[in-house]
């Protein structure tokens, strides 16, 4: 959600006049292109329900664009962004405070916004399956991969050969799944799990088997994550649930080959540009990964149809489109 609401501020501020307001303290994204407005003296949703809307009624009560699945419930005019309700499918991930919070605001968010945008047609057919939301309110605008983000350069060097798999360790990620299979393949050019990725406060961890051919690396920043993906021999993606699922295609912009857990968003945002397994089979993983190993026409296939997949999406033509819902929700209030 950070990646999508810094890309798209940044790419619609080229488009049109942009204010982010922002609480106060140290920002985390200051290079928007946008002029940037720290007010109120709260922090979380604190600010976010008294702070914010308070200083946008003082200031003639604009429309608030919200990128990040939660806004200020009592506040109107307001396109409000979903992601995803993983909340409400896989409460075993969240914490009982999160959960609680998200089933209150979210319907209520959802009913009272002008406009409703999301990330994919998986998630705007679950909107609309959970809340009742009439599908004309809702905007698919899609991921994409940052424009930083080059497939020339380094790349990491593990000493062997290693699969790559990216996502902070949620119960939903499903690595525990992963690193199974994976110790479980009979492997004769792929010796190495990666696993990057850090836990977030809302989210339980799942708890990782230690395994002799898995490494975890934690967090790392996006230079050393495009390294691992430049050096992969391919990338996994064993995610029961996604709203989307970015880190395949960054994977793909890099021409590694994709295996993806056949759930949710991930066919929608993938097609038929990667190797698909079942996420709940253990076994059907381990096979895939042994095709994966024993088969470097595929990986190069893969490859090819990945790159061409992610040209697919842009943080500028995503903008564009909530450049018109603007539009539109600014003529109706007019």
């Amino acid at each position: 959600m950070q990646r999508f609401a810094r890309e798209v501020t940044r790419a619609l501020a080229t488009m049109r006049p942009v204010t982010v307001v922002a609480p106060p303290g140290d920002l985390i994204d200051a290079d928007l292109g946008a002029e940037i407005v720290q007010v109120g003296r709260l922090s979380g949703h604190a600010w976010e329900q008294v702070a914010l809307p308070l200083h946008l009624r003082r200031s003639g009560s604009p429309l608030l664009l919200g990128l990040a699945n939660t806004g200020p419930v009592a506040y109107r005019p307001q396109v409000v962004t979903c992601h995803d309700i993983i909340w409400a499918r896989h409460p075993e991930s969240f914490a009982r405070s999160f959960r609680l919070l998200y089933a209150t605001m979210t319907p209520l968010l959802l009913r009272r916004s002008a406009h409703v945008l999301t990330v994919s047609p998986f998630s705007r057919g679950e909107l609309v399956r959970e809340f009742g939301i009439d599908p004309r309110r809702i905007t698919v605008v899609a991921n994409a991969v940052s424009p930083a983000f080059h497939a020339d350069g380094p790349a990491h060097d593990e000493g062997v050969p290693y699969v790559l798999a990216v996502s902070s360790p949620n119960r939903h990620k499903n690595f525990d799944a992963l690193v199974a299979a994976f110790e479980a393949a009979d492997l004769t050019h792929i010796h190495r799990l990666l696993i990057v990725g850090q836990q977030a406060r809302a989210f339980h961890t799942q708890a990782t088997t230690a395994a002799p051919r898995t490494r975890a690396l934690g967090r790392v920043d996006d230079d050393e994550l495009m390294r691992l993906y430049r050096g992969a021999t391919a990338f996994a993606f064993p995610s029961l649930y996604e709203g989307f699922g970015i880190p395949p295609l960054e994977a793909q912009r890099m021409g590694t080959p994709v295996l993806a857990a056949r759930s949710s968003a991930l066919p929608d945002v993938l097609g038929d540009s990667a190797l698909w397994v079942d996420p709940h089979d253990i076994d059907d993983m381990r096979r895939g990964l042994e095709t994966l190993d024993g088969d470097p026409a595929l990986r190069a296939d893969l490859a090819r149809r990945g790159r061409e997949n992610e040209a697919r999406f842009s943080w500028e033509a995503s903008a564009r489109r909530v450049s018109d819902v603007i539009d539109r929700v600014m003529t109706t209030r007019r």
